[in-house]
């Protein structure tokens, strides 16, 4: 079995490595690169590889940097099955979408700016031809791959649908077990069902995000979003929150619910700009299985299908209620999206709002070198926004402990659990910097576990 490390190695986005064994090429995630606009397209243009020549393609999770290039995949030629679990699929088809709108608006701008036509990577009809492709599996049942290769889903806590992958190959008499984290969630998430290490493995690729980190416990983390909410409504102020429309904004509307519970939050509206939330909101309802079985329970019991809270926010669609936004000066909550600040209505918030000291800018997710989100949480005075410079006058504050990705000591424990009886052979760190990745790496060694490493962008490994 081989494993060639084609994305978000050494760097956080455009999830991507292909598995071969059997004589059957397979890929696991096949995710857009996100970063500065030149550097991403020049990336996402073109694969490493055929398409053509990929047999499987098996999906992780949704979120764009692990899924947004399967329609361009499709569209250049490949014509094999798309795993992935029914919640993952579900959100694809509202995810998906909305990238190909994304896309064809780049290339809108592009074409502009260069005075000559240029192609998006994909539209509408190759997201729908991508989706004609996916075969939903549940998680913890066994699947069929190919002959001699099979496949398991296994719970990963990051997000609605989230899931590890387990395959397993006959190779020369012998059963070859690799193991891809996807994205780690958490294993106390409050909602989701608990995050399960990945069995009896002789290599495991793993995520490293935050492979330095650890962080705030919960009721820390919901004090200081409560702290930055009171601030902020004390000076008249408006709370504004670039966020990923699926994962971050309902992990944040979940917690301002409980604050709504709790009678500690100010009386202010809290709005959702951003349309793929609301459509993913109606995804979230459909998939109560992904709740952890007492929520659930509880949820039947008391005739609920809104946990998250959702029915009290004020969600925006249109076009002219988020320009109405803009010239609201009551205090309120707005969540909008992109989570990095790289485009959609965030940008108009932005631009609206940073150069008054009554605002707050909460950054509550990971942000990628050279995306504006990062620029702000490095604390630069002026914002380069829709081709304009703005003055950051707006408070800038960061809550990392939002973040839907294990911190160090949960990979740690990802990691033991997945060695098992201690046939774990090699893990491989991809989903993070160099400096996070080797923080983590030394960290397991300090722990006696199996030895980890960096692959290099592009590298073959055998797995044994």
């Amino acid at each position: 079995m081989k494993i060639t490390f084609h994305g978000a190695v050494r760097t956080v986005t455009g999830s991507m490595h292909l598995v071969e064994t059997n004589g059957t090429r397979i890929i696991f995630d096949c995710g857009l690169f996100q970063g500065r606009r030149r550097e991403a397209r020049k990336i996402n243009a073109k694969f490493p590889f055929d398409p053509a020549s990929i047999d499987v393609m098996i999906l992780s999770h949704a979120h764009i940097d692990h899924s947004g290039r399967l329609p361009m995949l499709v569209k250049e030629g490949f014509r094999g099955d798309i795993y992935a679990t029914p919640a993952t699929r579900d959100l694809c088809s509202v995810m998906l979408a909305d990238s190909a709108y994304i896309q064809q608006k780049e290339a809108e701008y592009l074409s502009r700016k260069r005075r000559d036509y240029v192609e998006p990577l994909y539209d509408k009809e190759d997201v729908n031809h991508a989706l004609q492709r996916f075969i939903s599996i549940p998680k913890g049942r066994e699947f069929r791959i190919r002959d001699g290769i099979k496949g398991r889903f296994y719970e990963a806590g990051h997000m609605l649908g989230s899931a590890g992958i387990v395959i397993e190959a006959q190779e020369n008499g012998r059963a070859v077990r690799l193991g891809y984290s996807g994205d780690v969630g958490h294993v106390d998430d409050p909602l989701l069902n608990p995050l399960e290490g990945l069995p009896y493995l002789d290599a495991l690729i793993m995520e490293s995000t935050y492979g330095n980190v650890c962080h705030m416990p919960r009721e820390t983390r919901t004090a200081q979003l409560l702290e930055i909410v009171r601030d902020t409504h004390a000076r008249g102020g408006k709370v504004i929150i670039p966020a990923f429309s699926v994962g971050r904004t309902q992990v944040i509307v979940h917690n301002l619910h409980q604050l709504f519970d709790a009678g500690t939050l100010p009386a202010m509206p809290i709005y959702v700009d951003s349309p793929l939330a609301v459509n993913a909101t109606e995804v979230f309802r459909l998939h109560l299985e992904e709740l952890r079985p007492r929520l659930r329970a509880h949820l039947e019991e008391a005739g609920d299908d809104d946990p998250y809270g959702f029915r009290r926010l004020r969600y925006i669609r249109d076009v002219k209620d988020s320009i109405a936004l803009n010239t609201k000066r009551e205090s309120c909550v707005i969540i909008s999206a992109s989570g990095m600040c790289e485009h959609g209505r965030i940008l108009h918030h932005l631009k609206n709002n940073i150069t008054s000291d009554r605002n707050t800018v909460l950054i509550v997710g990971y942000q990628a070198e050279h995306t504006l989100g990062r620029r702000l949480l490095d604390g630069e005075t002026e914002a380069r926004i829709l081709g304009r410079t703005y003055p950051v006058r707006a408070k800038v504050a960061v809550l990392n402990g939002f973040s839907a990705h294990a911190d160090q000591t949960e990979l740690i424990a990802f990691v033991r659990a997945s060695n098992g009886h201690g046939e774990l052979g090699q893990i491989y760190l991809v989903h993070g910097g160099e400096t996070r990745g080797t923080a983590l790496a030394k960290a397991i060694e300090r722990e006696g576990l199996p030895p980890a490493r960096l692959p290099m962008p592009g590298e073959t490994v055998t797995v044994k």
